[in-house]
């Protein structure tokens, strides 16, 4: 099937399951899934039609703005539509559309007015000569519903307008009231808590709460929910008697409204992002739900010249804080061994921004989270992020689960991505662990080959000290090592003041690793000395190798689909989390030194058989410290065979084959030294 049947398929499917979704919200209230996951699979859909407009259908979710509403309401036609708002997500965003406005406003100053958006549900109160006549849903935004009879029960709504001097004019004639029905948080927290005690279902959130209570049929239901009216915005004929957002606001108090006090009017940009910010961080003690904030010109009449583009007016926008869930698609699930050999599941899907930053991986615990979830490869999934920070799979979108799926099959992935080893899951333990090796024996190999020469090379730390420090309950990871103190090592039987003094100088003058020889000492799973070089060459930093994506690591020479699987996972275990984090702080700091060319730069060598004037690892480290790449096997693209003494015939068959240059010991000797 060619790409574009694939993306056709893909954009058949969201339409229809948002459609779903969007009865169950809008026609039902009762969503199956949060307002977050909707608009990413909305986004999604929007992205591939932004690519393929011809994939756009008459009938698909984004062009149009609302969905058919509950019966039993009169319809009512809005006199001015009742527009929805771009999004924006970042400074560059707002920016940007600061500058589209610019071009058609040359030479305007502009004066922003910021509040925080409400998530409620958007109606319109009607005066006439400051009596309520009518409130009308925003609906499609052209057309709502006449809920007058329920928005009369709401106390914060007046049934007549307050006289107040300076504003006796807007109680004259037709004026039209905007804002949003909301339930605070605490009137949901006390609704719950009656329901609790009366042994009935807990609503579900504010937001679907008030949306559900206004389409009651009966008023006393509704009078018996504790709903409040927040204005927004005020709409007269005359556009000349509202002149800016404030003077609105200003007027809503005036006349009785309540409105949110934080709104706020700004000279600068810079101010309006710090506003951002500012209640990015305090929005959780507002005493309403809220998503973000709207941003709009302060001046009416500019906010009129610049007029309506498709749904959405050319001088508001709606800033978007970082959504705590959002789907994406999982490639494949592969399987890393802990410190402890337990085999921990890990979901790979396609890069998702979750609460602010790109994440692609998560811990899928076991085999039994996974078969009670049901999550598969080629699943569309909800990600969320524990305690905002810990990326997990919240659940599958079974709707779009591709046909020939099929439910993930552990032991068999297990024997495929570690032929060598075999796994056992005894008694209730519910992780799979390596067989016939106990967690220490595992952990105590790791600290091994963590100082091991190849890696950061801590004299005295050998097998023997290794055992004596893990036994005793002194080392329980490889960071423990840099919290080690000559007291601590003198209640060993194997210490005396010398020996313990001089391994703890060992480990505390390893504190700044090379960032290859660090890498390398982690232990991944098929990343060796030179995989971690190069690592270490792309990425510069620890952190940025542990954000790496599939495709970056892909880029990577020698890099392919099970090394950098084998890194993601490794990168994704909640137990190397922790402890790339306790290296932090302890205070190791790999340190990345760029090398610039060298006189064995470009060139890739192989060393076969025993040489006379070093060991094989210290050939390789003079290779790589001149610029050259030490290989372990004989390739194509291998330059020369170094070739000591009891060289296997396999070696030499295939240097001939590809023409690869082979010399002695002496040879090379003076190769190095030139």
């Amino acid at each position: 099937m060619s790409t574009h049947n694939n993306t056709a398929g893909r954009a058949t499917e969201l339409r229809t399951i948002l459609a779903g979704y969007s009865y169950e919200y809008h026609v039902l209230d009762k969503p199956s899934v949060s307002d977050a996951v909707y608009d990413s699979l909305m986004g999604e859909l929007k992205s591939i039609e932004a690519e393929h407009p011809e994939l756009i259908t008459s009938d698909s979710p984004t062009q149009r703005v609302g969905s058919e509403l509950l019966g039993g309401f009169k319809k009512v036609t809005h006199t001015t539509r009742m527009l929805s708002l771009n999004d924006v997500f970042d400074v560059k965003d707002v920016e940007a559309w600061v500058v589209r406005m610019d071009k058609l406003l040359p030479g305007r100053k502009h004066e922003f007015f910021a509040d925080i958006k409400m998530d409620g549900l958007a109606c319109a109160l009607i005066y006439e000569d400051g009596l309520l006549v009518q409130a009308v849903t925003r609906g499609d935004s052209f057309i709502g519903e006449d809920v007058t009879q329920n928005v009369r029960t709401i106390t914060s709504v007046p049934l007549r307008l307050r006289e107040s001097a300076g504003f006796e004019y807007l109680l004259k004639g037709r004026l039209e009231i905007r804002g949003e029905i909301v339930m605070l948080k605490k009137h949901f927290e006390a609704l719950n808590e009656r329901q609790r005690q009366a042994g009935k279902p807990e609503f579900a959130n504010p937001r679907n709460l008030a949306a559900g209570t206004i389409r009651q049929l009966d008023p006393k239901l509704v009078a018996e929910r504790p709903l409040t009216f927040m204005g927004y915005d005020l709409i007269r004929e005359d556009i000349s008697e509202v002149p800016t957002n404030m003077f609105a606001y200003e007027a809503l108090t005036a006349l009785g409204l309540r409105r949110n006090q934080q709104a706020s009017v700004f000279t600068s940009l810079n101010d309006v992002m710090e506003f951002v910010y500012t209640w990015d961080k305090k929005r959780l003690k507002l005493p309403f739900n809220t998503d973000g904030l709207v941003i709009k010109l302060n001046n009416r009449q500019q906010f009129a010249d610049l007029g309506v583009v498709g749904k959405q007016p050319r001088a508001a926008v709606a800033y978007k804080y970082a959504a705590e869930q959002a789907t994406t698609i999982v490639k494949d699930i592969v399987i890393s061994i802990g410190r402890t050999g337990a085999a921990t599941p890990v979901a790979v899907f396609n890069p998702v921004k979750v609460a602010g930053t790109t994440v692609q991986h998560a811990s899928l615990h076991n085999a039994d989270e996974i078969a009670r979830k049901d999550i598969r490869i080629g699943d569309t999934v909800v990600i969320f992020k524990a305690g905002d920070i810990i990326p997990q799979v919240e659940s599958v979108v079974t709707e779009l689960r591709p046909k020939d799926s099929q439910p993930f099959n552990y032991k068999a992935a297990l024997a495929q991505q570690y032929p060598e080893l075999e796994f056992e899951r005894t008694g209730e333990d519910v992780v799979y662990r390596v067989k016939g090796s106990s967690g220490d024996f595992i952990l105590k190999r790791s600290i091994e080959y963590y100082a091991s020469k190849g890696a950061l090379d801590i004299d005295t730390l050998g097998e023997k000290n290794v055992i004596a420090l893990v036994d005793s309950g002194l080392v329980k990871d490889s960071a423990d090592i840099y919290l080690l103190t000559v007291d601590d090592l003198l209640k060993l039987d194997r210490f005396a003041e010398k020996s313990a003094e001089k391994l703890i100088s060992a480990i505390q003058s390893n504190k700044t690793p090379l960032l290859e020889r660090f890498i390398l000492g982690l232990g991944i799973r098929h990343v060796g000395a030179q995989t971690a070089i190069d690592l270490a060459n792309r990425f510069g930093s620890i952190d940025a190798l542990a954000a790496a994506t599939i495709d970056e690591l892909e880029t990577v020479e020698g890099i392919g689909k099970v090394v950098a699987e084998s890194i993601i996972a490794w990168f994704s275990d909640e137990d190397n989390i922790a402890l790339i984090q306790k290296f932090k702080d302890v205070g190791v700091k790999p340190t990345f030194i760029k090398k610039e060319g060298g006189k064995l730069s470009g060139k890739n060598f192989v060393v076969t058989g025993t040489l006379e004037t070093m060991s094989r690892d210290d050939a390789a480290d003079k290779i790589r410290a001149l610029g050259g790449t030490f290989q372990t096997s004989v390739a194509k693209d291998t330059h020369y065979l170094v070739a000591g003494g009891k060289v296997g015939a396999s070696k030499l068959q295939k240097a001939t084959a590809y023409g690869t240059a082979v010399i002695n010991e002496a040879e090379f000797v003076q190769l190095i030294k030139g």
